[in-house]
């Protein structure tokens, strides 16, 4: 979040500032042609030198700021709309739903019934479970769980994209979620869990259509959110303090504070979760502990469709991913070389977009190419924010053993009446508490201090702190296995005493995963938003989630290495692996801070993709 702009070339901001034709509607509901009208400014003072342009200001009085006030004057975030708060809260109970559902997995799969239970409840000093599949069994189906629910996304931003639009995707995505989660449940009656091999057959069915519906939501309700506000103030503007200083109310900054609250709500969802189906599942039995979030996630569909009337939604307009493709195949033309370096060099050469623009290829452009040069510079946005994630499945494997291999670490340990899955709430709780203060004392702070904590910088933190957070579990493993009686076997189903360690030492690992949530996984989604092409950033969203899927493959190589004795090696290798990620992202990504305000002042593309059948832009 910065305050002030970085290497910002005036004539770009000039040119991106300047009142013209937007996309986005400035009210509720879809774009359509008189909507569109309304959105246009009359007076385009672009061409005026700064000198000229003493100010802009449109119909309704609303000014804009010169190339020079975008330099000098103070950045400040503007109001969140009250519908973005609607679906912060549809987002907080499809967190309740998947979280609270998925939190009991570990112990559902690998422990046993029970004695005398019949529906895997264990009471105060029990420990529950219902499959008795073990350690390594219940790692790789909530591997798979996730894994399946981040590959999802690119189908449901495809269909969002190309056929249905983001709010219907949604809605159909929610109806598909709702049979999951049902299947779920009856894996989870006492008279199923009696015959094992029946129980784990639904339960696969019920993760696989659960997965489907996770991922048509997740890509497509995080774009939503933010196109609230964008659909009122898609552009800066000036705005007087009472104190009579003029400010600029900066829209990257408030998309910003956005994510930032989205993500405070995701945790706020996923912590009532987990914790109330935990001790569900520990004192009445896993039946409850699913049914219970299903119950919170048919919140959803009531509400979206309440405010179907009220939510400004961009209708599809064809998916353009291929049209983009393209684009980059036909800029790749002749730069191939058998050395890698070399076609390296080429990539990231000057000329590497310029010459594919259309106003440069002339009558030589090729008939698909129905955009406009603007629409390049856009795409090569996009595609910088994707060479941006795709470091990222290596921070992802850092925090997936959150879910998995830290729940068993902590059933190891002295839990003093609490349940083992229930200590890695500490996560969603630090980040309910830190989030705010982040947003208001610490980003403010640095930039009083003049250090502009760029998403590129935010980023590096974040891996440096995964890495800081797998040490940590290192070392607590470490301990287990030299305190422990059982030495280093303390997951034996023989081991009946725990190692001498309170259980409540995970804060530390859990810690420095949430803060590096804040720095990593909440910049991953506003750089989506931000840096896409307004008519790909489902897509764009939809890569930045593919990449925990790809994660979730590569921690299926840690699999064996996810059990006793060597959980040591199991955090240490992936502690070694995310700090040379981050090293590696800093180097190859670095002098993106330079060009963080350049790439948010491109002007906006007239390009749409295919022609509307409502009254939307033509392609």
């Amino acid at each position: 979040m910065t305050s002030g702009p970085i290497g910002l070339d005036l004539a770009e901001v000039s040119k991106a500032n300047a009142p013209q034709l937007t996309d986005v509607p400035a009210a509720p509901g879809e774009i359509n042609e008189k909507n569109e009208k309304a959105l246009f400014i009359a007076g385009d003072n672009s061409s005026q030198s700064p000198s000229a342009r003493k100010e802009s200001v449109d119909a309704d009085g609303k000014e804009y700021p010169t190339p020079e006030e975008v330099v000098t004057l103070r950045r400040v975030c503007g109001t969140v709309p009250w519908g973005a708060y609607t679906i912060a809260f549809v987002e907080l109970c499809e967190r309740f739903s998947y979280y609270g559902t998925t939190v009991v997995f570990v112990n559902f799969i690998q422990n046993p019934l029970p004695d005398g239970s019949t529906t895997g409840s264990s009471g105060t000093h029990g420990q529950s479970g219902a499959l008795g599949l073990g350690q390594r069994a219940s790692t790789g189906l909530t591997t798979f769980n996730s894994m399946w629910a981040y590959v999802m996304p690119l189908l449901g931003a495809y269909m969002a994209d190309q056929y249905w639009g983001r709010f219907k995707t949604i809605q159909i995505s929610i109806g598909i979620a709702i049979v999951g989660h049902i299947i779920l449940i009856i894996a989870t009656i006492p008279s199923v869990i009696a015959h094992p091999n029946g129980a784990v057959a639904a339960f696969a069915i019920g993760l696989i259509i659960f997965g489907v519906g996770v991922g048509g939501f997740k890509p497509n309700v995080s774009p939503l959110i933010a196109e609230q506000y964008e659909a009122k103030h898609p552009k800066q503007y000036i705005k007087i303090q009472k104190s009579g200083e003029r400010t600029i109310v900066d829209p990257t900054m408030t998309v910003s504070r956005i994510y930032m609250y989205f993500y405070l709500m995701i945790n706020l969802g996923s912590l009532a979760g987990q914790i109330g189906m935990v001790y569900a599942e520990k004192y009445v039995g896993y039946w409850l502990s699913f049914v219970l979030p299903t119950v919170m996630f048919l919140c959803t569909p009531v509400i979206m469709f309440l405010m179907r009337n009220k939510y400004a939604r961009r209708p599809p307009t064809g998916s353009v991913l291929a049209k983009a493709l393209r684009l980059w195949a036909l800029a790749m033309k002749g730069r191939w070389s058998i050395n890698p370096v070399r076609t390296v060099k080429n990539l990231r050469a000057d000329d590497f977009w310029e010459n594919v623009k259309p106003s440069r290829l002339g009558a030589n452009k090729p008939s698909w190419m129905t955009f406009d040069d603007v629409w390049v510079d856009e795409v090569r946005r996009g595609l910088k924010a994707c060479t941006v994630f795709l470091w990222y499945p290596v921070y992802w494997l850092s925090y997936n053993q959150m879910t998995n291999n830290l729940i068993s670490q902590a059933a190891t340990m002295e839990l003093h009446g609490a349940p083992n899955d229930l200590i890695n709430n500490i996560d969603p709780i630090a980040l309910v508490i830190f989030i705010p203060i982040t947003d208001l004392f610490l980003y403010p702070g640095l930039e009083r201090l003049g250090i502009h904590f760029t998403p590129v910088k935010r980023i590096a933190w974040g891996f440096a702190l995964a890495s800081a957070s797998m040490i940590a579990a290192a070392v607590i493993q470490y301990y287990i296995y030299h305190l422990g009686a059982c030495g280093k076997h303390p997951s034996s189903k023989t081991c009946e005493s725990p190692a001498p360690i309170n259980v409540w030492v995970q804060t530390i690992p859990y810690l420095l995963i949430a803060f590096s949530e804040i720095f990593a996984s909440i910049t991953g989604l506003e750089y989506a938003f931000t840096k896409a092409p307004k008519n790909m950033r489902s897509v764009v969203t939809a890569v930045f989630l593919f990449m925990s899927a790809i994660s979730y493959a590569i921690g299926e190589a840690f699999v064996s290495l996810s059990a006793d004795p060597l959980l040591v090696w199991n955090y240490t290798v992936i502690a070694v692996l995310a700090a040379i990620a981050g090293v590696g992202f800093w180097a190859a990504h670095h002098k993106l801070d330079k060009e963080e305000d350049k790439l948010n002042f491109i002007a906006e593309s007239s390009f749409k993709g295919r022609k509307l059948s409502h009254g939307g832009m033509n392609a």
